[in-house]
């Protein structure tokens, strides 16, 4: 199935998202500086990073929400794409929290905006991997005829069988 909102026959959601992930992810790892060096620039420099995040994450939600309402029910997809979207909807929020707890500080985030921050980057992972599975392997997005219901792509026991010379047989 495609995207119902594109530009320049591109998916929009799929555009906005690399950059809330790229700007949150990397806003720990500023975190993880400024522990080590004692730095305040560099908590500054995260607080900024999860701000400019947050609003990223937040111009994205509109257009995954309108791609998600557009999967077909009672498949798959649907149910995947409502994992990914209410885990980034609570890695929102835990960011949000985050970003508002340093407010008064930028320069000495606590433990508990850092900690915020490394609940918020691990959901990111799992959050993210889900919506590489809807893409990727479930084709969400991307074609009109992608198969809604297809396995998961961890197992090897979904893959179909391989011929005797060991290589896949791809259809052209």
């Amino acid at each position: 199935m495609e995207s119902r909102v594109k530009l320049l026959g591109h998916p929009v959601h799929p555009m906005l998202v690399v950059y809330p992930l790229g700007l949150l992810g990397t806003s720990l790892g500023f975190d993880i500086v400024h522990l080590v060096t004692q730095r305040a620039l560099w908590a500054v420099i995260a607080y900024w990073l999860i701000a400019a995040g947050v609003v990223g994450g937040a111009l994205a939600v509109p257009f995954g929400l309108v791609d998600w309402l557009s999967i077909p029910g009672r498949t798959r997809a649907r149910a995947i794409g409502a994992w990914h979207g209410v885990g980034n909807l609570t890695v929102l929020g835990l960011f949000a929290a985050d970003w508002v707890l340093r407010r008064g500080e930028p320069a000495g985030p606590g433990v508990l905006p850092i900690a915020l921050s490394c609940l918020g980057v691990g959901l990111l992972i799992v959050t993210g991997w889900l919506g590489g599975e809807l893409i990727d392997h479930l084709g969400v997005g991307v074609d009109n005829g992608a198969h809604l219901n297809a396995p998961t792509s961890l197992g090897s026991q979904d893959a179909p069988p391989r011929p005797r010379d060991g290589r896949r047989r791809v259809k052209v």
